[in-house]
Formats: C-alpha cells, structure tokens, sequence
C-alpha cells in the first residue's frame, strides 16, 4: 500500500553507499526526495526540471535528496551510478538503494518517484513518472507558501 498523506517522513536508513555526503534534514524545511535509476529513460529525460527545482527554492527552504533505486541487477553497479550523478550534476545527497530499504520505508516501488514533505515532516504529495512530476513545482511552491 502506498504511503499515505499525512505520514511522517520514514527512514534513510539502509543505504549502501551515500553520495555527495549522507544529508542533515533541517527542521522546519520542505523536503523533496526523487527515486531515480540509471536505467530509467524518463528519470533521464525529467533530471535536469528535478536539479532546477533544487536549485531554484533551495535559498526559500527547500531541502532535496536523491535516492537511486536499482530497476534490476545492472542498475546496482555503484561506478555506473557515480557516473550518472556527474553527468546530470546531481550534487544533492544521493543513497544508493541497492537492497531497496529505502524504498521500502518510503513505500515505493517507481522509478521516478516523487515525495514532498512538508516543514512539519509530514507527506504532502507524492507522485511517479513524467506526467506526475509534472505536478511536483506547483505541490512545491505550496508547501513552501509561495502560491
């Protein structure tokens, strides 16, 4: 069952491998995490919207973390993951969910997915793919009380 509104943010635990260092959620801020795989088209083709958002409200309070979730075996070769997080300038904490614990806690099995958290740490929205994240801004914006 997907995770539902209103819960709280889960566990970042069971990484096996972090990128850009692990990340040091700040009280009071959004939260934006993103599932992503080095195998997925469309995480590919929705990455650099994902890094404008990051960059565009982090000065407003807006904290971004990256999850990779390997879609099958290939996908957990840490070298062709580290390769993709320089292409695409993925500098936010990023984990490597090679044993899918992450993914677990989150509830999730999609590649892209996207949560945002509010500055209470409780879900706000969550969606997947290419027309979901189309909804990713405005649900961003919101919680940052800028609509």
């Amino acid at each position: 069952m997907p995770m539902r509104l209103g819960s709280d943010f889960p566990s970042l635990e069971g990484a096996t491998q972090w990128f850009n260092d692990e990340p040091v959620l700040e009280e009071g801020k959004v939260t934006f995490v993103h599932f992503w795989a080095v195998s997925c088209h469309i995480c590919h083709e929705t990455m650099a919207e994902v890094l404008r958002i990051r960059d565009e409200y982090a000065s407003k309070g807006l904290q971004t973390i990256a999850v990779h979730m390997p879609r099958m075996e290939e996908d957990t070769d840490v070298e062709r993951i580290r390769k993709d997080i320089e292409k695409y300038g993925i500098t936010q904490p990023c984990a490597v969910d090679n044993q899918i614990a992450i993914a677990q806690a989150f509830q999730n099995e999609f590649t892209p997915a996207f949560f945002v958290f509010g500055r209470d740490r409780k879900l706000l929205f969550r969606t997947a793919g290419d027309k979901g994240f189309q909804k990713v801004e405005p649900k961003v914006r919101e919680a940052l009380g800028l609509d």
